[in-house]
């Protein structure tokens, strides 16, 4: 069962009390078996992740066009309603200060937040916020709070405007009202419908309704490697958050151990994860800072437990707070108790001004949290947030005091200190980015305040396109011409393959359009080797036919797709199964000087099984913790692929001898570059048997069980198609005496959407 499932059923009350309320005190099982098939097999393949957040828990229907009903929005009609309702305070959750502002920007912080470049995943974009296990962390604390105070406008505007965009709006509207001008905004997130299964948190076993000690909670925190203060202490990969159920660090230090320094190397860590340099990192933790106030009124052993097991008359909400009114001045979050300036509803520099201008001194709040106060008995007061007359002294956090203490960020720090004009538009562009980075491509952005005409470096900028498209007839021509290069099937299939294949569907970054296969960082990959003199070929091919054109060009994007379709399209006749392979023009090229090649390194595969490919110094693998199996599934995941997808498209690249270094793993087949189903017919052969040919079972090797003979080799990656349930029963489909024409149908068919995965120019 996973950690929110974690709860044990009182008989008399059917309240959820910490244990499973199957099998008496085991988590995760009924009494005598484990009631799933994880429990029961850990180690299997979970196949069905593919599938989750299907059409079935979508109550708006496959037909529902979110964009349409978005741009029916009076965008400034909702924002005008949001911004009245700010400024007011509703008497079972009273605003501090009367005004919601500052909540509401928490609220949209830590919802995209959770953003990740390593893998692309979280962000803001699918409203991911609203469940397990993301609702029930202790650092998302009274989030449920903010979003069920702003449900009578989402319910207003109905499925027209989407939480994830609702939240983000919020936030911006909050700043706005408390005078910072805000970069710009954009919808278009479209709200997931289920809980998110396929998200890696970290390797922790949490369990949430142990809130006594957040302190003891992270000691047994798994996901730092090597030994603290050497050169290789680093975060284990794809994770960002510093520690289990937190958005980046913890505000007391590391394991709330009130160390400054140490605070500042988790948040270069975890800022960094979440693609936020030093300048960017500053911005946003002094100017989400220069507002609001921390909550720590009560200790945190007090306090209920998260939404996701909360008593049902809760109705999602969760901790409940059983002292006083349990709000107000009562209120409790991470632990921490004030503000950071005078006047928290305010955009100012008194952030800044305040953390350089005194010494801060090491003290505990009401529920025992360390936090700081300034040495200086004169220094400013804030007044409370909901006493009226009542002053209280300042307040800075652990990780407020780390950017006084770290040299580079101190650096940054000084120059907001002497320019406020740079600071409010490096906050200004920093919250952009925060909200939006998990959008993808401009394509996407939807409303009256998106800011076309800049094209920002993290955006992943392609020029507008400035020719006219080839038409049937240049398509036509240009295949032959690509084929007259002597160019392998297999060569043009693998390189094609390889452009569109660094899409990722998490974020909507990568894939075939700009051109990025002749750029770096991704031309000097080792996986895109077999690449280079393709590209090169295909760019000769580019220049000649452009050379003869007036107003109409083919761009090297364009041309690398095209040369795989017409390489499928030879291997389908090849194989007795002819068919057109679509192929949609549109591509532009982009340049080396618009391509971050730092962010475009989180690219870069550690195993990519379509390619038949893992790195050589891939710790996890390695180490036997994660298997290439299972990141072969993530792969699948990203590039947004159903299981049967996924299984003809990798017998598919198999026919094509796509692997990346033009080994013979995985090809069962004595006619490479004929579209065939020999490796489903392999696969699933009775007459052959697999064995082991190293001590760890990484490869294999074929045996005929009569003659002893080796026919073919293999990897996990390769056998997983015919040792996976779920797996076999595709490949045994394309395996039979009548799956051959299918196989070529469907892999002409998904072959077709890897290649538009990036084409949001052209598709919804």
């Amino acid at each position: 069962m996973n950690i929110a499932d974690s709860s044990k059923l009182n008989t008399e009350t059917f309240e959820m009390q910490g244990k499973c309320p199957f099998g008496g005190d085991r988590i995760g099982g009924a009494v005598g078996s484990p009631p799933t098939l994880s429990d029961w097999y850990p180690n299997r393949l979970k196949v069905e992740l593919l599938h989750q957040n299907g059409p079935q828990a979508n109550p708006l229907g496959e037909d529902f066009d979110y964009k349409a009903a978005f741009e029916t929005l009076d965008l400034d009609a909702v924002k005008q309603d949001i911004k009245v309702f700010l400024t007011t305070s509703v008497a079972w959750w009273p605003s501090d200060y009367g005004n919601y502002g500052p909540q509401m920007i928490r609220m949209a912080w830590h919802a995209a937040g959770t953003y990740r470049i390593a893998d692309g995943r979280g962000g803001a974009g699918e409203a991911l916020q609203r469940f397990a296990p993301i609702n029930s962390w202790w650092d998302n604390g009274n989030t449920d709070k903010s979003r069920r105070l702003i449900w009578p406008i989402k319910q207003k505007y109905g499925s027209a405007l989407s939480w994830g965009d609702l939240m983000v709006l919020t936030g911006n509207c909050a700043l706005e009202i408390m005078g910072f001008p805000t970069y710009g905004y954009a919808g278009g997130r479209q709200d997931a419908w289920e809980a998110d299964n396929a998200t890696y948190w970290g390797p922790e076993i949490w369990d949430p309704n142990d809130v006594s000690s957040f302190d003891s909670m992270v000691t047994r925190d798994k996901r730092w490697r090597g030994q603290n203060g050497d050169a290789d202490y680093d975060l284990e990969n794809p994770l960002a958050a510093s520690h289990q159920a937190l958005i980046y660090v913890n505000p007391e230090g590391p394991y709330a151990n009130g160390d400054p320094m140490g605070s500042a190397r988790d948040i270069r860590t975890t800022f960094t994860r979440m693609a936020m340099n030093d300048e960017e990192t500053v911005a946003l933790i002094a100017g989400g800072h220069a507002f609001g106030k921390s909550h720590g009124m009560v200790s945190a052993d007090q306090v209920g437990p998260p939404p996701e097991i909360a008593p049902m008359e809760a109705m999602g909400l969760g901790w409940h707070n059983p002292k006083g009114t349990g709000f107000a001045q009562y209120t409790m979050t991470n632990g921490i108790e004030g503000s950071w300036t005078p006047n928290p509803t305010q955009w100012d520099n008194a952030y800044l001004e305040n953390l350089f201008k005194f010494e801060w001194v090491q003290t505990k709040s009401p529920a025992g949290a360390s936090q700081w106060t300034p040495a200086d008995p004169d220094a400013p007061k804030t007044p409370d947030a909901h006493l009226p007359g009542q002053m209280h002294g300042l307040m800075m956090m652990t990780s407020d005091i780390a950017l006084k203490v770290d040299p580079d960020y101190r650096k940054v720090c000084e120059k907001f200190l002497n320019d406020f004009d740079a600071f409010t538009l490096a906050f200004s562009k920093a919250w952009y980015k925060l909200t939006h980075r998990d959008m993808g491509p401009k394509e996407r952005y939807l409303g009256p305040e998106v800011k076309l005409e800049n094209d920002l470096l993290w955006q992943d900028p392609i020029p507008p396109r400035d020719h006219d498209l080839i038409d049937d007839g240049d398509v036509a021509a240009l295949k032959r011409d690509i084929l007259a290069t002597g160019l392998s099937v297999s060569d043009l299939a693998f390189t094609a393959f390889s452009a569109a294949s660094t899409y990722r569907d998490s974020d909507k970054r990568g894939g075939a359009n700009g051109g990025r296969l002749a750029l770096a960082p991704q031309k000097d990959w080792s996986i895109n080797r077999r690449t280079v003199p393709v590209v090169t070929a295909l760019q000769q091919v580019a220049d000649a036919f452009n050379e003869r054109q007036v107003g109409k060009r083919v761009s090297l994007a364009d041309l690398i797709v095209l040369g795989g379709c017409a390489a499928v399209e030879r291997a389908l006749a090849d194989g007795g199964h002819p068919a057109t392979v679509p192929f949609t023009p549109g591509r532009v090229d982009t340049r080396q000087d618009l391509t971050d090649i730092e962010m475009f390194t989180w690219l870069k595969p550690v195993v990519d099984g379509f390619r038949n490919y893992v790195a050589d110094n891939y710790a996890p693998i390695t180490s036997g913790r994660v298997s290439p199996e299972e990141l072969f599934l993530d792969k699948a995941y990203l590039l947004s692929l159903t299981a049967p997808e996924w299984v003809a498209l990798v017998g598919g690249l198999r026919a094509l001898g796509a692997n990346h270094d033009g080994s013979k793993h995985g090809i069962f087949t004595d006619r490479v570059g004929v579209l065939s189903n020999d490796f489903f017919v392999s696969l699933t052969s009775v007459d052959l048997e697999w064995r082991k040919t190293d001590p760890k079972g990484m490869t294999f090797e074929l045996v005929d069980r009569a003659s002893g003979a080796a026919k073919f080799t293999a990897t996990r990656c390769d056998l997983v198609f015919g040792s996976n349930a779920q797996l076999r029963s595709v490949a045994e489909v394309y395996a039979g005496s009548d799956g051959e024409a299918r196989f070529a149908k469907d892999f002409v068919k998904v072959w077709d959407k890897v290649m538009m995965l990036d084409r949001y120019d052209v598709r919804s």
